[in-house]
């Protein structure tokens, strides 16, 4: 999404990668073998949704700004945003517990943890929503997260927080690029 905001489509290669294909150039890349992972000009690497929004804002002279440049403005949009970040961190450790473990094995204490983590992150948004009509790195990162519930599935969250859901309306319609950007259904 911040691509696609930063005007920066026309030079980025999106790669399709296989975190889990051990020969998937993405590990050599990232040795935690996550996504994402940009590719500079030069070859680094650079990971971490955070880290490579904030190389794209200065790619782009930090127009239009999706991080306040310093100051405690700054520091409130970093963790609102790790907030979010841990909404689909969560989700995933939901996902992958399913994928990669026996059904019979599965730790439903492990399972309960991971699902209070959502719900709180949940209900402190919804107790201080970003702007619908404003499109900053904490709107994008509760976007995603947040299409990542609706996606995988691991939670079902909609029921429990309608505003949350009539934000995530709102901005898809405030935001093009949130619809570019969706997985697919």
């Amino acid at each position: 999404m911040a691509v696609d905001l930063l005007g920066l489509g026309e030079r980025i290669n999106v790669v399709p990668a296989d975190t889990l294909d051990e020969s998937d150039t993405l590990r050599q890349q990232n040795p935690l073998g996550k996504l994402p992972c940009l590719l500079t000009a030069d070859g680094s690497a650079i990971y971490g949704s955070g880290v490579i929004v904030e190389f794209l804002q200065e790619l782009a002279g930090g127009k239009p700004p999706l991080l306040p440049a310093q100051g405690l403005k700054r520091y409130k949009v970093l963790t609102r945003t790790t907030l979010a970040d841990g909404i689909a961190e969560a989700a995933l450790l939901l996902v992958y517990e399913g994928r990669f473990r026996e059904p019979g094995t599965h730790s439903e204490r492990w399972l309960k943890h991971q699902r209070e983590k959502i719900s709180r992150a949940l209900a402190a948004f919804e107790r201080d929503l970003p702007d619908p009509a404003k499109t900053d790195l904490v709107s994008i990162a509760l976007a995603c997260a947040l299409g990542y519930l609706d996606w995988r599935k691991p939670v079902e969250w909609r029921a429990d927080h309608p505003r949350i859901a009539q934000w995530l309306a709102d901005f898809s319609t405030h935001e093009p690029a949130y619809a570019r950007t969706r997985a697919p259904e």
